[in-house]
């Protein structure tokens, strides 16, 4: 996996993976593991973004936006359907029960009736609020995957089911937001054609022709259930895949509608906010083409938002608040990120920031011979659950010469600074805008932050220098590594021959109670044939350390000499002889040019 996040990349399809485990089956669990882990791993590019979401509200469970394909399958995989038992099932218990009157025919009520009203709700207020927070991408089709057995709450049944109103307007909402969002929902249920083993089930539980058939209720609740996913789809440019045991064909589909699209847009004389459907009709004058395309949207309800009280940040505060909140990474500005947790003051990991920007369109503004220029930096550390751990903001305000200039407009410049965080999960956001420029980027980097202060072994992360990283103009709000590293670290990937690589990287050992052992440090360089070019073996002992709670530091210098142009991997890794099973290894992948 790269080490190194940029928002350079070409741009990918975007997938919202909502796993609606408040309306899956237990039984049904593999099945939608099964089927998502074949879609990423078959149909996910690597410029592709995806998000995992679940409708209970397991947010710690979920994943951001990222392109890790480990990342995702990792939050799949922790997946488990927890829908209500059915409702048939529960009404066809009661049958045979003894009755409060004597009324032959009175209707059998579903016990769990108000618990299956609010997880609906639920469902398509997570749906809502999902579409809302993917409307601040603009100019790109986005595609909700809703991982669903439906709802199967009946909204026309206004006498029993007290909720329905407030269902259907939940749903009305949820489709008045992913249609002005411009988000397409694709609902995908897992029962496949196994749907009716259910109803094979409760056929032999009896049937009451005066008040209950449970064959045919089963057949009602299954046909509510996958009209709301149909209903979703239809209104908001998706499809529904349901009565399917295959969903690779529905996958295929939905990869092929978020590859090769037009997005239109314009703005509706009608702004009356009534909540109304107001259809959109698409037309080509191309012989033999046929349109797809959403039939409409749906007019926001209330009284508009009033706009916030007090002084208006400043347009580059905006800029950089807006880079910051976007779900995705922002490509005004070109940038490179790196990161590499170290163990810090317990319990905290110290994780030196590397921030590389490609300085060729910054609006350096010249006065007397001297080129200005003001950029905002902000960056902060948001958790599993949506909380900012951590953060910090650096304004740079450039007073540069001629020779300056030509430099960071040839190699751009470079920001080190430095965040604190406990162990735990977490994607870091940068964000870059440019004073006087509507111009902003931001970057989104997942990181892992061991508890080094109670594995066992572990490592640190790899970070690198080179000789040639100091003609790159370099700002230093903070230091880390300035002890152990001969110039500042960088979050390039890409030397020249000829250069010096430095890294350093350190080993954390917690076994109080092991007798003075040595520990065997590796580092070896491949080429992409398997060559090995490099080779470094470096042997310490445990008592080095004389009691202290910091690691084992190892610097290598690696000189780039003899080497062709192409794709090498860095391999470091260390084993403590106390025990044979403490192995702890990083690879880092480079390229010679």
């Amino acid at each position: 996996e790269p080490d190194v996040r940029t928002n350079t990349a070409a741009e990918g399809r975007i997938y919202l993976i909502v796993l609606d485990d408040l309306h899956v089956t237990f039984s049904n669990t593999p099945r939608v593991r099964r089927a998502l882990t074949e879609f990423i791993n078959r149909n996910f590019g690597v410029n592709d973004l995806a998000a995992v979401v679940f409708t209970g509200g397991r947010g710690q469970d979920g994943q951001d936006f990222t392109n890790n394909r480990r990342l995702l399958l990792s939050a799949v995989d922790k997946f488990l359907g927890r829908k209500l038992r059915s409702e048939v099932l529960e009404m066809a218990d009661q049958i045979g029960r003894p009755r409060v009157d004597d009324s032959s025919t009175r209707s059998l009520l579903d016990p769990l009736e108000r618990e299956r009203a609010q997880n609906a709700r639920t469902t398509m207020d997570q749906v809502e609020k999902l579409a809302e927070f993917m409307a601040g991408v603009r100019g790109r089709r986005k595609a909700l995957i809703l991982i669903s057995e439906g709802i199967s709450y009946n909204i026309y049944d206004v006498i029993t089911n007290t909720s329905a109103s407030m269902v259907m307007q939940e749903t009305s909402d949820a489709i008045g937001a992913a249609t002005r969002g411009n988000v397409a929902i694709y609902g995908i249920d897992p029962r496949g054609l196994d749907a009716f083993a259910e109803g094979i089930e409760i056929a032999s539980t009896g049937d009451d022709p005066n008040t209950f058939s449970p064959a045919r209720a089963f057949a009602d609740t299954l046909r509510l259930s996958q009209e709301s996913l149909r209903v979703l789809a239809a209104e908001t440019g998706g499809f529904a895949a349901v009565n399917r045991n295959d969903f690779a064909d529905a996958f295929a589909r939905l990869v092929r509608e978020n590859s090769t699209y037009y997005v239109l847009g314009f703005y509706p004389a009608n702004e009356r906010r009534d909540g109304r459907f107001r259809r959109i009709e698409v037309r080509v004058n191309r012989p033999g083409a046929q349109v797809r395309s959403r039939r409409g949207y749906v007019a926001p309800r209330g009284r508009a938002p009033e706009p916030a009280r007090g002084a208006a940040a400043a347009p580059v505060v905006t800029a950089l608040n807006e880079a910051l909140a976007s779900p995705i990474a922002l490509n005004g500005i070109p940038m490179s990120v790196f990161a590499a947790p170290y163990k810090g003051t317990a319990p905290n990991a110290a994780i030196p920031l590397v921030i590389e920007m490609a300085g060729r369109d910054f609006r350096f503004a010249e006065k007397d011979g001297t080129f200005t220029d003001r950029i905002e930096i902000s960056f902060a550390a948001v958790d599993t659950r949506g909380t900012a751990r951590g953060s910090d903001r650096h304004t740079l305000t450039t007073n540069m010469k001629p020779d300056t200039v030509e430099r960071v407009r040839e190699r751009g410049f470079r920001v080190v600074s430095q965040i604190d965080l406990p162990p735990g999960r977490y994607q870091l956001r940068i964000a870059v805008a440019e004073e006087g420029a509507t111009r902003s980027g931001s970057v989104l980097y997942d990181l892992e932050v061991p508890d080094f202060y109670k594995l066992p072994f572990s490592m640190s992360g790899v970070t690198l220098t080179s000789g040639r990283s100091t003609l790159t103009p370099t700002v230093l709000p903070k230091t880390p590594l300035r002890d152990v590293l001969p110039a500042p670290p960088v979050a390039q990937r890409e030397f020249e021959r000829g250069d010096v690589l430095a890294l350093f990287t350190e080993f954390y050992e917690n076994a109080s109670n092991a007798p003075p052992h040595a520990l065997d440090f590796t580092t070896t360089v491949r080429a992409e044939d398997g060559r090995t070019v490099f080779e470094d073996r470096e042997e310490r002992s445990s008592s080095d350390l004389q009691g202290n709670s910091g690691g084992h530091g190892y610097r290598v210098n690696i000189p780039i000499e003899g080497w062709a142009p192409g794709a090498y991997v860095i391999r470091v890794e260390g084993r403590s002889r106390a025990n044979t099973e403490a192995v702890a290894g990083k690879d880092v992948m480079i390229r010679v040019r």
